[in-house]
């Protein structure tokens, strides 16, 4: 699919057909919120005051870890102006949803809803998309980590998948903080720490011992659950120069009772079209979508999207396709050849003398081969 067209393209011939209501505001949202604000307040509490069997911990620290990452969501979809428009209430309620992933709602809104939202799959401009064959022969640290043999180097990032929420924060925080104003540094960096603060404050509290129970675990958990949608966000959708959400994104399904908990956050593709809708409104959205476009659109299982991640290499090769450099096997991406279903790979060997001379000295050295 080559013909693109942006997200306001889709978004002008949907919005005359959606209720008026779809744009506006949902406090509601947040009567969610306090339900998990008090999971979380109770849990932690429990695990800290009271001297329960491991058992119920671990049972605790579940409950948490799913609260933990459903607080995200909101936050996600508070920062985005669709519950509250005041923009002092619309940080601070952000900041608190956020506080157990220890995001700053200024530093979030700088990478994901300006620089992701505008610059979505975008090779250079996005900070969520994943580097192409060009950036890895710049990268020593990526060709060796794309050396080791592919089931392992699947294993170990889907297991990072637990951390990665929050390392890419810490990396965010680094690749934006000069953006921003003198002024607002302090705030950012204050709004960075403080989440940071609490938590370690509690460790020094409570010990090691209850803390893991009370946040770390939960935190791993969360990033975890939050990572599973972020993976299939747009990492089976190829790079392209317009930012078209039907090109490059990806809604997955789940059952409905999830995307209750999960404030239907599996709905990608419908939010890079409205990002300033509630998602209350996405399952309309869709409706219409593939009333209109229905060879266009991207959805399928989270299990499926999960398992097509695993069979399949994070490096772009030629925008619409993804390779595994030392063994020089080519898959297609979703509206590029990829069949979740039966995921298969062509030989780059085999039309690798096409190539111009250029590319083949970077296929050379991205893959460590001595000759094409």
């Amino acid at each position: 699919m080559n013909d693109f067209h942006p997200f306001g393209w889709y978004a002008a011939k949907i919005a005359p057909h959606l209720p008026k209501k779809a744009f506006q505001p949902v406090k509601s949202r947040l009567f969610g919120g306090l339900a998990y604000f008090l999971l979380v307040t109770g849990g932690i509490l429990a695990v800290s005051l009271l001297s329960l069997h491991p058992i119920w911990n671990l049972l605790i620290s579940v409950v948490l870890g799913f609260s933990f990452a459903a607080l995200g969501f909101l936050g996600h979809e508070i920062l985005h102006g669709t519950v509250v428009k005041t923009p002092w209430l619309r940080d601070l309620l952000g900041a608190i949803a956020f506080w157990p992933l220890c995001t700053g709602p200024k530093l979030w809104r700088k990478w994901h809803n300006a620089t992701h939202h505008v610059h979505t799959q975008h090779e250079e401009k996005d900070p969520d998309a994943w580097p192409s064959m060009e950036q890895l022969v710049k990268s020593r640290l990526l060709r060796w980590v794309y050396r080791i043999p592919f089931p392992i180097r699947a294993f170990f990032a889907f297991s990072s998948l637990s951390v990665m929420f929050t390392v890419h924060s810490i990396r965010m925080l680094f690749s934006f903080f000069r953006d921003f104003r003198w002024k607002n540094r302090t705030v950012v960096l204050l709004q960075f720490f403080l989440p940071w603060t609490t938590w370690l404050g509690l460790l020094w509290l409570i010990g090691w011992e209850k803390w893991w129970f009370a946040f770390l675990l939960p935190l791993l958990i969360a990033n975890m659950i939050v990572m599973g949608y972020i993976s299939t966000n747009h990492r089976l959708n190829p790079l392209v120069p317009v930012n078209d959400p039907l090109a490059n994104s990806l809604s997955v399904t789940v059952p409905k009772w999830v995307d209750v908990l999960h404030f239907n956050f599996s709905y990608h593709t419908e939010h890079h079209l409205f990002p300033a809708m509630s998602s209350k409104y996405y399952p309309l959205v869709k409706e219409h979508i593939k009333q209109m476009w229905p060879d266009r659109y991207h959805e399928m299982p989270m299990k499926k999207a999960l398992a097509a991640l695993w069979k399949t290499p994070r490096i772009y090769y030629e925008h619409s396709e993804l390779i595994e450099p030392k063994q020089g096997h080519v898959y297609g991406t979703l509206g590029n050849g990829l069949d979740p279903n039966e995921i298969v790979h062509r030989e780059l060997k085999q039309d690798a003398q096409a190539l111009p001379t250029m590319r083949q000295e970077e296929w050379k050295k991205a893959s460590g081969v001595e000759k094409v």
